[in-house]
């Protein structure tokens, strides 16, 4: 009796010195995920007072509450500890090599303006100025670019059946009225699109119409005999949603090598340096970056592509709709 009770004790013993062990490192982690969020908050904020944004400024007094909370500090910190990876609020803080101040292009005002019903697709464009050929004629009368084919996107959309919305924000005047340098695009287009989900809980894809630079001979195709802009599918894998964003863009490839093959140039997905892998793809929903056609373009050519992307993404919506 009195072995067995000193074995008890002995059990007893041990078991409080598991429990206080792991306490321990409990603790110790939780100290790690502070200080490792508390030096990105450093780097976010002299990141951008760097840029000369000042105290009174409305994305800096955001920026400092997001990264002060404590539901960003745990789930910066567990994010790099179980996904390797130090995804933060503002994630896309990154340089971006496209360059507002040289564009040739204007910003294109929203020509048929319209407030949306529980829009599920939001529409975007991170380098707004990105433009394409200007050799034929347009009824908007500007230099055709990127937010022609939102537009236009938005309007095939609406016959598809798919309520959407388009971002028409201004990127370039975001980034001088906060005193960022024109590669924070990245920056201003993700303020847009969370306060767009703020406002739209029924946003569930995201779609960020660009245009490469590539030769024309790389991005023109023919199909039965009607003129398109190839297009090319960009997903970052530097963060926790990218399967979701991976099978979304596949799928996306998939339909169009089915029913119209070679407009698509497939999926590149972006990780490591020197390009960052987040292109705003950490937001809520799915996400994919559509790169469609390039600087020799005819607008009419964009203009079938988004036609046949739309009526894709319809496609999609009502395919996971029946899950």
């Amino acid at each position: 009796m009195k072995r067995r009770f000193k074995s008890k004790i002995a059990r007893n013993y041990k078991g409080a010195f598991y429990v206080f062990l792991f306490g321990l490192s409990f603790i110790c982690t939780l100290k790690l995920i502070i200080e490792d969020s508390s030096n990105t908050k450093e780097y976010l904020l002299s990141s951008l007072l760097g840029e000369g944004v000042h105290g009174d400024n409305i994305l800096l007094d955001k920026l400092q509450e997001q990264v002060s909370s404590p539901k960003y500090m745990i789930y910066n910190g567990l994010n790099k500890i179980v996904d390797k990876n130090n995804l933060s609020v503002f994630s896309s803080i990154q340089d971006d090599d496209y360059d507002y101040g040289n564009a040739s292009s204007e910003y294109v005002v929203d020509p048929d303006p319209e407030t949306p019903i529980d829009p599920i697709v939001y529409i975007y464009n991170t380098h707004q100025l990105e433009e394409y050929s200007s050799k034929m004629p347009f009824d908007y009368s500007v230099k055709p670019n990127v937010m022609i084919a939102s537009y236009v996107m938005r309007e095939k959309l609406k016959e598809n059946g798919v309520s959407s919305v388009v971002e028409t924000n201004n990127v370039k005047e975001f980034l001088e009225e906060n005193k960022l340098s024109y590669n924070r695009s990245y920056l201003a287009t993700e303020n847009f699109a969370r306060d767009m989900q703020s406002k739209y809980p029924s946003i569930k894809y995201l779609i960020d119409i660009h245009r490469d630079s590539v030769n024309y001979d790389v991005t023109k195709f023919e199909f039965e005999g009607k003129s398109y802009a190839r297009v090319l599918f960009v997903v970052g894998l530097e963060h926790t949603t990218a399967v979701n964003n991976v099978g979304f863009a596949e799928r996306f490839d998939e339909i169009l090598k089915e029913k119209y093959p070679g407009l698509s140039r497939g999926v590149l997905k972006k990780t490591g340096t020197p390009t960052p892998g987040v292109y705003n793809q950490n937001l809520n929903g799915k996400s994919v970056l559509i790169e469609v056609g390039g600087p020799d373009n005819k607008i009419e050519e964009v203009n079938n592509t988004v036609e046949v992307l739309s009526k894709v993404l319809a496609q999609i919506i009502s395919e996971e709709s029946d899950l």
